[in-house]
């Protein structure tokens, strides 16, 4: 029987040729297995001479791998640097021209509602009247009170009261200008509007609906350059395109016919132009659809997309008051903000483009001009109906913004006021309002002999009971006109005097303040519904609602400036300049005391 084998542990042992790898037995008292050492001795010396030859191989394969991996290195790390360089140019184009880019690509529609010369207090007022007359909640909101968002700045260039010409260039070119200056900046130099640039840069549809004359100051403003309001024949002929841009308005809803129409007075209309350009024929051989009367509105049919260019003018000279206004024959603010949203959602439906509307309230300002608080009420609630109008569009299109604000303020207007040396009563009566019947501009006009509309056939004694048996009872809702009152307005022959009497007629017995028949300095309220209206929270300039208009729509007013840096701004017949109470150049003509603003 051989000997007994023990097994074995691996255990460092000193050698001849170093540190080799020896078996020992785990028990000291047997003897160690010489055979196996030895043969373990010889398998650890020929693993010696391959380990050598691997050794070679895994050298000169280190540094063959170690250059592979040098040039992946390089490879990522080139591949890393490309990708920032390019994502940072990536960014500053972004920042530059793709938001711009991302902005023309998308359908957006911008609506701009203006309510000129409404002011803080005067959105009190209405919702007062409302509250009282109408047995509305404390809590009562206004379609306008629903959408506050901030307020805005109205100083122009040249004074810190504007006027309604650069407090709307501050909308449309995105710049102060001087007081009276139309899409023109403080040098005189025509400057590019929003409007224009709708449709020259993202071939946009437009349009432009007030209750004023198309030619006044607001609507002036986005669609004409002229170096002075009153400058209204040029303006008309801006409009219709006569100049190098073309036609860039395609719908015009409002009044001012008298503009278009050359002084030899073609198919029986009015003309208020010093020249004989009829501008409205020239219309229709430009391919405008025209229309001037109520029946031919209604028959408008939204659908039909060979309907623009469109010129509709439903009065000569202004729209009626609200109060005033006969419903069969002129349409309503509302009525006209519907139908041009109507017609340019259609004429954009399947066009990638959208439209730019402005939408002007003109008669708050004017009423206010008067110190006029039942006309001026009427037409704040003949605005809320249009904003309530407009908001149920972009409600349907939420690719749609909603802004509104004013202009400036008018008539330094407070609702309160002083009857008495005395401490005076917290009151104000709503109720004195609600029953008038008509504005002080409409009453004047049949007192006056020289006014359209007057019998000035008329005695004294006529005149007497007139204002005694209807002016006071039936027209101004006035039960208790005291005999000084009637003696005073039946004989009073001056216009401007003769509205002041009853303006205070009116706003006595109402307890309602005036500071003033012009503008002032406050302050106007600002509102925004739809896409990023949140953008106009807190008080901003009046520039900043023409720069918010520009990032919405990704424009570029500077170009637009500089293609018509030599147009005409001067027109070339004499400006009819409109004074106090409207009476151009010394003439009494069609136009109300406040139009001038």
């Amino acid at each position: 029987m051989g000997p007994r084998r023990v097994p074995y542990t691996a255990l460092p042992r000193a050698s001849s040729d170093g540190v080799a790898v020896h078996f020992a037995p785990q028990d000291d008292s047997d003897a160690a297995d010489v055979e196996d050492n030895e043969l373990f001795d010889m398998s650890r010396r020929s693993s010696t001479a391959l380990e050598v030859s691997d050794n070679d191989a895994l050298y000169y394969g280190a540094a063959l791998g170690s250059r592979t991996r040098r040039r992946k290195s390089r490879v990522f790390w080139a591949t890393v640097v490309s990708l920032v360089c390019v994502s940072v140019v990536g960014m500053f184009w972004f920042y530059f021209n793709g938001i711009s880019w991302m902005q023309r690509s998308k359908k957006r529609n911008v609506i701009l509602m203006i309510s000129d010369g409404f002011g803080p207090a005067s959105e009190t007022m209405a919702r007062n009247f409302m509250q009282q007359t109408r047995n509305y909640t404390f809590s009562y909101q206004s379609p306008l009170d629903e959408i506050l968002v901030g307020s805005s700045r109205t100083r122009s260039s040249d004074s810190l009261v504007t006027d309604s010409a650069a407090g709307a260039t501050a909308f449309s070119c995105q710049m102060k200008s001087y007081n009276g200056a139309i899409g023109v900046d403080a040098s005189k130099t025509p400057c590019g509007t929003v409007l224009e640039a709708a449709k020259l840069q993202r071939r946009m549809a437009t349009g432009l609906v007030a209750t004023s004359r198309i030619t006044h100051a607001t609507p002036a403003a986005f669609s004409a350059h002229a170096t002075s309001r009153n400058m209204e024949d040029l303006i008309a002929e801006y409009q219709i395109g006569n100049y190098s841009l073309g036609p860039v308005v395609d719908l015009m809803f409002g009044g001012g016919q008298c503009h278009f129409v050359g002084q030899s007075q073609p198919d029986g209309m009015h003309s208020c132009r010093l020249d004989d350009r009829h501008l409205w024929s020239e219309a229709r051989k430009n391919g405008y659809t025209t229309l001037s009367t109520r029946k031919e509105f209604d028959a408008l049919n939204s659908a039909d997309t060979g309907l623009l260019p469109l010129l509709g003018t439903f009065a000569s000279s202004h729209m009626d008051y609200e109060i005033d206004r006969d419903p069969k024959v002129q349409p309503s603010l509302a009525e006209m903000a519907k139908k041009a949203l109507d017609i340019l959602e259609h004429a954009t439906r399947k066009r990638n483009d959208g439209f730019f509307l402005m939408i002007e309230g003109s008669r708050i300002d004017m009423a206010a001009h008067t110190n006029d608080p039942a006309a001026h009420v009427r037409d704040i609630l003949a605005y809320w109906d249009a904003v309530s109008v407009v908001r149920k569009f972009v409600d349907a299109h939420p690719d749609t913004v909603l802004i509104s604000v004013s202009d400036h303020e008018t008539g330094g207007f407070s609702v309160a006021k002083q009857l008495t040396p005395e401490y005076p009563e917290y009151k104000w009566n709503p109720h004195a309002l609600e029953s008038v019947k008509h504005s002080i501009e409409y009453i004047s006009s049949q007192l006056l002999p020289h006014q359209p509309g007057a019998d000035a056939a008329k005695t004294e004694e006529d005149r007497y009971r007139t204002v005694r048996d209807k002016v006071f009872p039936e027209w101004l809702a006035i039960k208790d006109a005291t005999h000084e009152e009637i003696l005073a307005v039946a004989s009073e022959t001056d216009s401007v005097k003769l509205r002041q009497l009853l303006s205070n007629a009116i706003s006595n017995r109402a307890q309602l303040g005036w500071a003033t028949h012009g503008h002032s300095a406050v302050d106007v309220n600002l509102y925004a519904y739809g896409k990023d209206a949140h953008l106009l929270r807190g008080n901003h300039e009046n520039t900043d609602i023409g720069d918010f208009i520009v990032k919405a729509l990704g424009l570029d007013l500077a170009s637009v400036s500089s293609k018509i840096r030599a147009e005409r701004v001067v027109q070339s017949t004499q400006a009819l300049k409109e004074t106090w109470f409207g009476r151009r150049n010394g003439i009494d003509d069609l136009d109300a005391p406040e139009h001038s603003h």
